[in-house]
Formats: structure tokens, sequence, C-alpha cells
């Protein structure tokens, strides 16, 4: 595992402790900044360029839905990992929507903080187990009022399985082109016709699908 730049971004110092305590003991892993509310994680970011922001939902000044919006778009390097104690399919959608790449309830802070900073850290989306329930039982509420289970009757082929997959792990059409084998043009307008044929909107509701329909990786384990 490389060395890795670490932003925490909570308004309770405990949290905060905790955190740096659990990620410090890893070999390589450094905490180089702490905010303690929405506006001053974002500066933080922008100004250390971190290679990774743990962050929390409900600070004061930014909310963090804002501030993984604003820090994705800023620094799109550095990847975001949000630590919660709301447990709604709908918040984290938003979270995803946003562009975080991971989303993990604070009641897993100890047994999974680490499993999803690496895992995130390799590339890989990750959703604490039972997030990644919650996500699906909202999905399957909801499955009634989706309309088309396959999109108007839309197949995806394998070679758009094998994207959608990768796309909902969190890779970028770069690392793509480079796992398939084919140039970067070719992964854009595969996923062009991907969310064209499907009628997605965004990479969330790729996410979403993807899950829905079995291809998603969740890495649980």
């Amino acid at each position: 595992m490389k060395k890795l730049r670490i932003l925490l971004a909570d308004d309770h110092g405990l949290v905060r402790r905790g955190e740096r305590v659990i990620l410090q003991s890893r070999h390589g892993w450094r905490v180089v900044a702490e905010a303690t509310n929405g506006r001053e994680a974002v500066e933080k970011a922008i100004e250390l360029k971190p290679d990774l922001a743990v962050v929390d939902i409900g600070m004061p000044e930014l909310d963090g839905i804002e501030v993984t919006r604003q820090i994705r778009e800023a620094v799109p390097n550095t990847k975001v990992l949000v630590l919660t104690m709301h447990d709604s399919d709908q918040m984290v959608s938003r979270a995803l929507k946003a562009g975080a790449d991971g989303y993990l309830l604070k009641s897993d802070l100890t047994n999974s903080l680490t499993r999803a900073v690496k895992a995130i850290a390799e590339g890989k989306r990750f959703l604490a187990p039972k997030v990644y329930e919650i996500v699906v039982d909202g999905f399957l509420k909801t499955r009634s009022h989706d309309q088309p289970e396959d999109r108007a009757g839309t197949q995806t082929t394998p070679r758009e399985n094998e994207i959608i997959r990768l796309l909902a792990d969190g890779k970028v059409n770069k690392e793509i082109a480079a796992l398939l084998k084919i140039s970067v043009r070719t992964v854009e307008t595969h996923r062009s016709r991907i969310m064209l044929k499907l009628s997605l909107n965004s990479l969330a509701d790729l996410i979403h699908y993807a899950m829905r329909h079995g291809i998603a990786q969740s890495h649980r384990s």
C-alpha cells in the first residue's frame, strides 16, 4: 500500500481523535490536517490536496454532501469517504451523486475504517455491509415505481456489463481502457451508449442499476 495523506473533517473532536488513532496505526498513512466545519474542510482540501478526505455529513457551515461535491470539483484526485450516523438510502444516494467514493456508518468506525480507506485508495468503491443492505432494500421498495426492469426491453451486452461493473467499482475511463486493452475513446463510446440505452442520467444511477442487476461488486469483506 502506498503512502496516504488523509484529511479528517468532523465537528466532534472525539470522533476525529478516534479516526486519527485508527488511521495512523497503519504504516505509511498520515493525517495531514483536521477540519471542524465544512468550509474549513474544503479550504484545507484545496490547500493540501490530500489523497483522501474522511467527511462527516452533519457539519456546520457546509454539510458533508456539499463538502464532498466541492472537494471532488476542486481537487478531483482527492477521494472522499463519507462517515456518518445517517443510514437512509436517500442519504447514501445523495452522497454518491455528490461524488463520494465510500459510505461508512460511525457505528462501523472501529471495525471498518481502515478497510474502507484501503479499498478507496486502491480505486474501489466501498459501502459497509449495513449500508449496502440499506441501499438494496431501498431499491427493492421503489422497484415497482422504477418502471421497466430492463429499461424498455433493452439488454446490455457482455462487454457493456463489464464496463458497467468497472464504472460501478470506481474505475475511471483510462483505467478501464488499460484493463480491457481498448482505447479511452472506445470506453467513452461504450459509456455514452450504455447511459443512453438504459436511460441513466448520472454515475449514481449507473451504480444503482449495477447493484439492482447483480453486476456491481460490493466491497464488504
